[in-house]
């Protein structure tokens, strides 16, 4: 509660109570719900409420809004005078099980439902641009290329000698504990070395993706960790935005990033109850919001929405995983 980044949520709620916005919203991880016995809530509910703010709060998942990613994270809605905004509705997940006779809502999208039109790579190889390996062949690549004709920040990211022996070692869906027991690494993250699998919904995008010890960040065919370019497809970002500084910089910028897809229906929703158009492009693939946050103990991010939609990242170090997951 008294790491100085905590105090970015009373910074900002100190903000919304001066400013009298009409709407209000945060997000952060799932935990800050219910992180040290639901304080940080009830002290947002609570200095909301007696500004005059209707509040609705809810875990969201990003895979529910066509985001190939298990990403929950915990949104507060907020609006003055009027009646608690509503959280948007899950727009993926659908299937047809026994006593659902219709479900309105779509599939997962799969890994390879967005990432494999680009190139294949040997580890440590890859031109910055080039060209796509193929015609798309789904939806989310159709969207994703839309307005680019060349593939940037796909280059692959070179792997120690043991580094590329455990990858080399794991058939897709496998980790760290399928590792013979000469290349397993000697305590670390549980889900290190883990490798996606192309029909599976991938787990968080982390500042750390470029790293085989840090998790499931093995690509399904080539051996090796994945590119910028397909973590931002993983994350929900066109190919028309360009990440850059080095490749650590690039992976904090998604790391960092809300995923558009998942705003885009927050910000839709917020702006129905508004009665307010857009009045700009609304494919979520173009018009991409990047929350800005600060990582803390728990609970240590503030989020409050960019311009008209920008799409601005905010980038912060932070330590990596165990150097022995590394070597």
């Amino acid at each position: 509660m008294d790491d100085p980044n905590n105090l970015l949520i009373r910074a900002y709620l100190e903000y919304c109570v001066a400013l009298k916005p009409r709407m209000v919203l945060m997000e952060n991880v799932a935990e800050m719900r219910n992180g040290f016995s639901s304080r940080f809530s009830e002290e947002i509910l609570a200095t909301l409420d007696q500004a005059g703010y209707a509040v609705t709060h809810a875990t969201l998942n990003a895979a529910e809004f066509g985001v190939l990613q298990r990403r929950r994270r915990a949104f507060f809605l907020a609006s003055r005078g009027g009646r608690a905004p509503r959280a948007p509705a899950p727009t993926h997940g659908g299937s047809t099980r026994q006593g659902e006779l219709f479900d309105a809502t779509a599939p997962f999208v799969s890994v390879w439902d967005a990432i494999g039109d680009l190139p294949s790579l040997p580890h440590g190889c890859g031109e910055d641009p080039s060209p796509y390996a193929c015609r798309p062949f789904s939806e989310y690549q159709r969207k994703a290329r839309a307005g680019s004709d060349e593939v940037r920040n796909h280059v692959a990211r070179p792997l120690a000698p043991t580094q590329y022996a455990r990858l080399a070692s794991l058939a897709p869906g496998q980790g760290n504990r399928d590792l013979p027991a000469a290349l397993r690494t000697r305590g670390g993250y549980s889900g290190a070395y883990g490798r996606l699998t192309k029909d599976m919904v991938a787990p968080t995008i982390a500042r750390w993706v470029f790293h085989p010890g840090s998790g499931c960040w093995g690509h399904p065919v080539d051996t090796r960790t994945l590119t910028i370019r397909e973590a931002a497809r993983i994350q929900g970002f066109s190919d028309s935005y360009e990440f850059v500084g080095s490749f650590v910089q690039q992976a904090g910028q998604l790391g960092n990033a809300v995923p558009p897809l998942l705003i885009e229906r927050v910000a839709t929703t917020m702006r129905e109850q508004l009665g307010v158009g857009f009045g700009v492009r609304t494919d979520p693939f173009g018009d991409a919001v990047a929350l800005q946050k600060r990582p803390g103990a728990g609970a240590g991010g503030v989020a409050g929405c960019g311009g008209e939609f920008g799409g601005g990242v905010h980038v912060q170090r932070q330590s990596g995983p165990s150097d022995d997951a590394g070597r």
